[in-house]
């Protein structure tokens, strides 16, 4: 395949590329459209973050191209500023520095006016948090807590109720960040980011797959009672394994209705190594706290029996290829690669360090516990079975 060495794109070509974008195209099978290199098509969309800027318009009261036509015609005829005005119904001080301001009665030309006005006319306002710093220096101290931009919009909301001055959404902090010419946050702050990538992916793109196992007598999602399925009582776990660099894993779980996290150090991943570990932290809670298991069909569960004999704990597997059946499991991975990047060679973390993770987790606002945290809602269910 041969590429250009110098690529240019029209407004139809990008046009097509941002919806491309949208759905979820790769940059290489966007490139392809266009018989290109996928950094050629990374360039334009990098430049506003992975953002996609809006289009332009022009104001419903400024001189449109007909009229300026009009103030040509007059022009060659000889009327005065004030007969012009009244022609095309416009203020004779609007016709007047319209003229002067592009070339005077003898070099006024209609289609340069035209394009001069749409030119001048490009000044993008001014974001919020680039107007209002205090609220700019809120936004990075809580990044750097490694809050979401929606936690931190929806923790304001919550924090001052009647402080407009300090109400922003999520998505203006996230153009805060992916678009730099905006001067509002620094563009550092972006590895505080779960996703620490340079530039806004759509939510349709995803490059996940599944790795299931065999699991003997394995107890099918389907097989849950309801009350799990809709979160109505606590007690129900969702759990997988996260890997790090030299074989080194540990195990996450997370309670279904609080969303309240528990990390396990793990010497290994096979399955008498898992187990045990699941065993013994099991025994931390209550029954009442913990009922049930979900996990996907990694062979690390191969000994669910054994878990299940020793802790009373049922174990549920989920279909395959589904992992959204363990949904509130896999987002909390993604937030915990915040503190422990893929790559990390996590073998040398001791519990005591996992647990401290595991604090700060549950001590972000969640948007779907109304930004109240994990802790705080695990607090109220500990309470009630006191």
């Amino acid at each position: 395949m041969k590429y250009q060495a110098r690529t240019y794109y029209t407004d139809s070509q990008k046009a097509l590329m941002w919806e491309r974008w949208k759905a979820g195209w790769t940059l290489h099978q966007i490139a392809h459209l266009f018989v290109r290199s996928h950094g050629s098509a990374r360039g334009i969309l990098a430049q506003t973050g992975g953002i996609r800027p809006p289009e332009r318009h022009r104001s419903r009261l400024a001189l449109t191209l007909a009229e300026r036509e009009e103030i040509s015609r007059a022009l060659v005829i000889g009327h005065s500023i004030r007969a012009i005005a009244a022609r095309i119904g416009r203020a004779p001080s609007t016709v007047s520095r319209e003229i002067e301001r592009n070339g005077g009665r003898v070099g006024y030309r209609a289609n340069q006016a035209d394009s001069a006005a749409w030119n001048r006319a490009h000044r993008p306002k001014r974001c919020k948090l680039a107007e209002n710093r205090a609220l700019a220096r809120v936004m990075t101290d809580k990044l750097r807590l490694l809050w979401s931009p929606e936690q931190i919009a929806g923790w304001l909301k919550h924090t001052y109720p009647c402080d407009e001055a300090f109400h922003v959404s999520h998505e203006t902090i996230y153009r805060s960040l992916f678009i730099q010419a905006r001067g509002a946050l620094k563009k550092e702050l972006l590895e505080h980011l779960r996703r620490t990538r340079g530039i806004r992916r759509c939510r349709h793109y995803t490059q996940k797959t599944a790795i299931h196992g065999q699991i003997i007598d394995a107890g099918s999602i389907s097989e849950r009672p309801a009350s799990v399925e809709d979160r109505a009582v606590p007690g129900h776990w969702e759990g997988d394994l996260v890997f790090g660099s030299a074989s080194s894993q540990i195990a996450t779980l997370v309670e279904r209705q609080t969303r309240y996290v528990m990390l396990v150090k793990l010497d290994g991943k096979d399955t008498q190594t898992v187990v045990n570990a699941l065993i013994k932290n099991a025994r931390k809670l209550p029954q009442e706290l913990y009922k049930s298991l979900t996990w996907d069909r990694g062979t690390e569960m191969h000994g669910h029996k054994q878990f299940t004999m020793a802790a009373d704990i049922q174990v549920y597997f989920c279909d395959p290829q589904s992992l959204w059946q363990r949904g509130s499991n896999e987002n909390t991975n993604g937030l915990l690669r915040q503190y422990m990047p893929k790559g990390t060679d996590i073998s040398g973390y001791s519990q005591i360090q996992f647990n401290a993770i595991a604090r700060q987790l549950n001590q972000r606002p969640r948007k779907t516990l109304g930004f109240q945290t994990p802790a705080e809602m695990f607090s109220e269910s500990v309470a009630s079975t006191g």
